[in-house]
């Protein structure tokens, strides 16, 4: 019997490296907290992993190198968007929150490692299988 390894952690994998961009979009808006004019931005998890599914399941393939496969060049990135702003313009027109990216940097954090503990789970029981059950 095959071991297909994209559907025993190829969902994980997927929100890790959401996850993973959202954290560097909150970080930028945390580092440009001052800047005047800059407005928040965020990646929309729940739909970034829809259109992550939908590509995996309609066989969209990458080319992340242009000696690799001929074709049309398909990198398909996250939307990011303009966060809506909680509280009214400060007058220098920068809509970061400090609070509001701060608690969402945390919670993408935890989620970030709640998905490393459950892929890291799923190996070791992987390899405890492929092992005969000897650990």
């Amino acid at each position: 019997m095959a071991i297909n390894l994209d559907k025993l952690v190829g969902f994980h994998q997927k929100a890790l490296n959401i996850r993973e961009q959202r954290m560097e979009v909150i970080a930028g808006n945390l580092a440009n907290a001052n800047t005047p004019g800059y407005k928040a931005r965020d990646i929309d998890f729940q739909r970034a992993m829809e259109s992550a599914q939908s590509s995996q399941r309609t066989g969209n393939m990458v080319r992340t190198h242009e000696a690799h496969f001929g074709g049309k060049l398909n990198i398909s990135s996250f939307d990011v968007d303009y966060r809506i702003p909680d509280q009214p313009d400060t007058g220098d027109g920068n809509s970061v929150d400090i609070q509001t990216e701060r608690n969402a940097f945390l919670e993408n954090g935890m989620r970030y490692q709640a998905s490393l503990q459950f892929l890291e789970s799923k190996l070791k029981g992987m390899k405890k299988a492929l092992s005969g059950g000897q650990s």
